[in-house]
C-alpha cells in the first residue's frame, strides 16, 4: 500500500520541481491540439440534429476535453497519456445523431439519448477493464485495425464535406460532390486555406502546433473575405461560422439537468437501441486509447495498465458524458506532442484539462466566430491522416495479399453496414486467415533415429554397436507450434510411414503450444494403429502448463489416451523417453536406472581392467578408496578440485552442466562399470559441473596422488590406464560430436 501511494505522488510532477516545468510546457501544448479539434467534433456531433446545436457542440467539446482530460489522467496509470474527444466518438455520435433526426425524433431526445448513450459506453469500458479484456483488445490483428480506422477516417471526411462546401449539413457526401452549384465558394476558400495548412505547417515548423496553425489559416480567411462582404460581419443567421455561444455556463448545465430529468419519458426501445451503438463506441474508444498506449510505450520504454487504462477512460466517459460533454479517448497527436514538449508525468494530462477550461472561458467570443469550414476542413485533415496507407503494401506480395482483402472488406462493410459488423467480419477472416498460415507450416519440427541421437547414458562401445543397429526402430519426432484441426491430417500424413515400420514412436511436446479435441483423437489413432502391431508410444515433455493455461497431461487423460499404458508411456522429458527406448533395444533395465539391489562390481569385471592380471589388480584396488553416497546427495560439485577419478560399483550418477541464471541442465548419465570425473583428473583444473547420485551409489575412488604412485612400481599398467581413459572419453566426444553436427542440421 505504501507503494502504491508513493507511486501515486510521484504521478503527479506538480510535486516534483524536476518535473514540473515539463508537464506544464506538455499541458498547455496537448491544450493547443486538442480543444480545436474538440470544439471541431463537437460541432460536428450536434450540428447533426440542427444548425442552431453548432455552439451547443462547441460547448460540449470544451467539456467533453476539460472532463476526460482531468479524470482520465487522476485515475489512469499511464505518463504523458493524453485524452480527449476523439474521431471515432465524433463518427459513431454523428451517424446516430442522424438516424434519429430521419426517424423524426425530437432534438431534446436525441441529445438526452446521446448523453446516455456516452455514459452507457463508458460504463462498457469499465467492465472490460475489470473483467480483464483490456490485454485482449491489444491482441485484435492488425489488418482489423487499420480497417476500421481507416473507415473511421473516411467516414469523418464523409461527414464533413457538406460542411466544408457549404451545403446543409444532412445532405449526402455523394450528392454533394456531384452537385458543385450547391456550393458555397466562401466556405471552399476557409476550407481549403485551412487543409492546406494544417498539411504544409508540420514541415515549416514544429514549434506551433498545425491544427492550431489551421483553424487561424481558416479564420484569417474569412476575414479578408468579410472585408468585402457584409453578411460575414455579423454572427446572427451566419451559417458560415459556429455563431453566438449564447449559452452560459450556468444554463448549459442547467440544459443538461432537464435533459436528464426527461429519461423517464424514454421508451424502452429507445434505451435498448443504444446498446448497439454503445458496444462499438466503446470497442472504438478502447482501441484507440490502447494503440496510443502501446506506440507510447514504445517510445519511452515503459508498459502501461491495459485494464486500468481502459477503468480510468471509462470513468472519464461517464464522467464526461453525465455533463453533455463528448466522449473521448488517449489521443496520438496531442500525446506526442506531449511527449515532445517535455512532459514526464500523467500531471500533464490534468494540467491540458485546465488549460482547456480556461482557454475556453477567455475565448468564448473569439470560438463564436470560428468558421464552419474551417472546424470542417481540420476534421478532413484528420480524417486523412487516420487512414493508413501502410497496408497499401500488402498488394504487392501474394503472401500478403489476403491481408490486404481484410482492411478492404471491414472498410466496405465499416461504411456500408456499420462498425461493429466490419470488426466481426474482420476478427473472422483475420482467423481464417491464422487457419490458413498454421496449416500452411509444418508442426514437425524435425525427425530423426535412436541410432543417430543417443540418451545421455555412456554405454560400452558393445552396447553402442547394438544401438547403431536396432536404433532405427525407434523413430523421434519433435513437434512445434498449435495442434488442432487445422494441421491434424498434415501431421498423420507426416507420421503414417513410421507408423508402418517402427516399433518405438517418440514424440517430444516440448514446443507444443496447445492441443486440441480434433489432435487428441488423432493421437489417439496413433496409438490403436501401433497396438495393433505390438509397438509403443512415448510422449516426452508433457506439460501441466500449456502457454493457453491447459494442464496438458490432464486433458490427454480426459481424452483418453492415456487409458493403453501398455501402448502410451509418457516420459517428463525426451532423454528419459530415448533411455527407455535404449534399453528395450538392448533387451536390459526396465527403468535405466540400476536397481539398488545389484551387487557391487569388481575392477575384474569392469571393461576397462577386464584384461589385467588379478595380482595388478589387487595392488590397484587397494590404492583405491570405496565410497557410498544415498540417493541425491553430490559426489562433487563445480569449482571443486578434480584430482580424482570413479569407478561405479552400482546405483548411477546423473552430471548436471551449469547453464547461467543458477539453472543446470542434465547432460550425461553414468552407471554400473561407467567411469566419470576423467577430464579433470586429467587436466588437473578445477570441475566444470556437478555430480549427483541418482540411487544409493557405490564407487571406487583414485585420487591423483594414488595414481603417481602406482605409475612409479607399475609404469605399464599407469600407461594401459591413462590410454583406456583417454580413448574411452575420446570415443564419447565423438559420438557428442557427430551428435551436433547432426542437430545443427535442422
Amino acid at each position: 500500500m505504501a507503494e502504491e501511494t508513493k507511486r501515486a505522488g510521484a504521478g503527479f510532477g506538480l510535486l516534483n520541481g524536476r518535473q514540473a516545468p515539463g508537464d506544464f510546457w506538455g499541458g498547455l501544448a496537448a491544450m493547443l491540439v486538442v480543444l480545436p479539434a474538440s470544439i471541431a467534433f463537437g460541432v460536428t456531433v450536434y450540428s447533426a440534429i440542427g444548425p442552431t446545436y453548432a455552439a451547443y457542440g462547441a460547448i460540449a467539446g470544451i467539456v467533453g476535453a476539460t472532463v476526460i482530460g482531468l479524470v482520465a489522467a487522476t485515475l489512469g496509470g499511464t505518463d504523458r497519456l493524453i485524452s480527449a474527444p476523439c474521431a471515432p466518438a465524433a463518427a459513431v455520435l454523428a451517424a446516430f445523431a442522424i438516424e434519429l433526426v430521419r426517424q423524426g425524433v425530437a432534438s431534446s431526445v436525441i441529445v438526452l439519448l446521446m448523453i446516455m448513450l456516452g455514459v452507457i459506453a463508458g460504463l462498457i469500458q469499465i467492465l472490460l477493464g475489470f473483467v480483464g479484456i483490456g490485454r485482449l483488445i491489444r491482441y485484435i490483428p492488425y489488418p482489423v485495425v487499420s480497417g476500421y480506422l481507416s473507415a473511421v477516417g473516411l467516414i469523418i471526411i464523409g461527414s464533413q464535406i457538406p460542411r466544408f462546401v457549404g451545403a446543409a449539413p444532412d445532405a449526402q457526401w455523394w450528392d454533394i460532390i456531384v452537385s458543385p452549384q450547391e456550393w458555397d465558394w466562401r466556405a471552399v476558400t476557409v476550407g481549403c486555406a485551412t487543409v492546406c495548412v494544417a498539411l504544409l505547417a508540420p514541415r515549416i515548423t514544429q514549434k506551433v502546433p498545425s491544427t492550431i496553425l489551421g483553424v487561424l489559416a481558416g479564420l484569417l480567411t474569412y476575414l479578408v473575405l468579410a472585408i468585402n462582404d457584409v453578411d460575414l460581419r455579423t454572427l446572427s443567421d451566419n451559417v458560415l461560422v459556429v455563431g453566438p455561444i449564447d449559452i452560459a455556463p450556468q444554463a448549459y448545465f442547467v440544459s443538461v439537468s432537464t435533459r436528464w430529468r426527461e429519461i423517464g419519458e424514454l421508451k424502452v426501445g429507445q434505451i435498448a437501441a443504444l446498446f448497439g451503438s454503445a458496444l462499438t463506441l466503446a470497442v472504438l474508444l478502447s482501441i484507440d486509447t490502447l494503440k496510443t498506449c502501446v506506440i507510447l510505450d514504445q517510445l519511452t520504454r515503459t508498459r502501461h495498465d491495459s485494464n486500468r487504462e481502459l477503468i480510468a477512460q471509462g470513468m472519464a466517459n461517464v464522467s464526461a458524458s453525465a455533463v453533455g460533454g463528448i466522449p473521448g479517448a488517449g489521443t496520438m497527436g496531442a500525446t506526442v506532442v506531449n511527449l515532445t514538449s517535455g512532459a514526464q508525468t500523467r500531471a500533464s494530462g490534468v494540467i491540458e484539462g485546465l488549460f482547456a477550461l480556461f482557454a475556453s472561458l477567455i475565448l468564448g467570443n473569439f470560438i463564436a466566430w470560428i468558421p464552419v469550414a474551417a472546424l470542417a476542413g481540420l476534421l478532413i485533415v484528420i480524417g486523412v491522416r487516420m487512414i493508413d496507407r501502410e497496408p497499401l503494401r500488402f498488394i504487392e506480395s501474394r503472401a500478403t495479399v489476403f491481408d490486404f482483402a481484410v482492411v478492404t472488406v471491414v472498410v466496405i462493410v465499416a461504411m456500408t453496414i456499420g462498425l461493429i459488423a466490419a470488426s466481426a467480419v474482420g476478427v473472422a477472416m483475420a482467423i481464417i486467415l491464422f487457419v490458413r498460415e498454421q496449416v500452411g507450416g509444418s508442426v514437425v519440427r524435425h525427425k530423426v533415429y535412436v541410432n543417430q541421437v543417443s540418451s545421455t547414458w555412456h554405454r560400452p562401445e558393445a552396447e553402442m554397436l547394438v544401438l547403431s543397429q536396432k536404433g532405427d526402430q525407434a523413430v523421434i519426432v519433435e513437434l512445434q507450434g498449435s495442434l488442432f484441426f487445422g494441421t491434424t491430417q498434415q501431421l498423420y500424413g507426416d507420421l503414417e510411414p513410421e507408423l508402418r515400420s517402427r516399433q518405438y514412436v517418440i514424440l517430444d511436446l516440448k514446443r507444443v503450444q496447445s492441443v486440441d479435441v480434433t489432435a487428441a483423437h488423432m493421437l489417439n489413432q496413433i496409438r490403436d494403429v501401433l497396438a495393433e502391431r505390438g509397438a509403443h508410444l512415448l510422449l516426452s515433455n508433457v506439460r501441466e502448463n500449456l502457454p493457453n493455461g491447459r494442464n496438458l497431461r490432464e486433458f490427454l487423460a480426459q481424452t483418453g489416451l492415456l487409458d493403453n499404458s501398455d501402448v502410451v508411456r509418457v516420459f517428463p522429458n525426451l532423454d528419459n523417453a530415448i533411455a527407455w527406448v535404449e534399453e528395450r533395444l538392448l533387451g536390459e533395465r526396465e527403468n535405466g536406472l540400476v536397481a539398488v539391489e545389484e551387487p557391487a562390481m569388481q575392477l575384474a569385471e569392469m571393461d576397462l581392467f577386464s584384461k589385467r592380471k588379478d595380482e595388478t589388480l589387487k595392488e590397484l584396488e587397494m590404492r583405491m578408496e570405496t565410497r557410498t553416497y544415498k540417493s541425491g546427495e553430490t559426489v562433487y560439485a563445480r569449482g571443486q578440485p578434480g584430482d580424482e577419478i570413479f569407478w561405479i560399483r552400482r546405483g548411477a550418477v546423473f552430471i548436471f552442466a551449469p547453464m547461467g541464471a543458477g539453472r543446470t541442465r542434465h547432460v550425461a548419465s553414468f552407471g554400473r562399470g561407467d567411469f566419470f570425473g576423467g577430464l579433470a583428473f586429467l587436466d588437473a583444473q578445477p570441475r566444470s559441473n556437478d555430480a549427483i547420485a541418482q540411487t544409493d551409489t557405490e564407487v571406487y575412488v583414485l585420487s591423483r596422488e594414488q595414481f603417481n604412485q602406482i605409475a612409479e612400481t607399475h609404469k605399464k599398467l599407469a600407461n594401459t590406464l591413462i590410454l583406456a581413459i583417454a580413448r574411452t572419453m575420446a570415443r564419447r566426444l565423438r559420438h557428442a560430436d557427430s551428435e551436433l553436427a547432426m542437430l545443427q542440421e535442422y
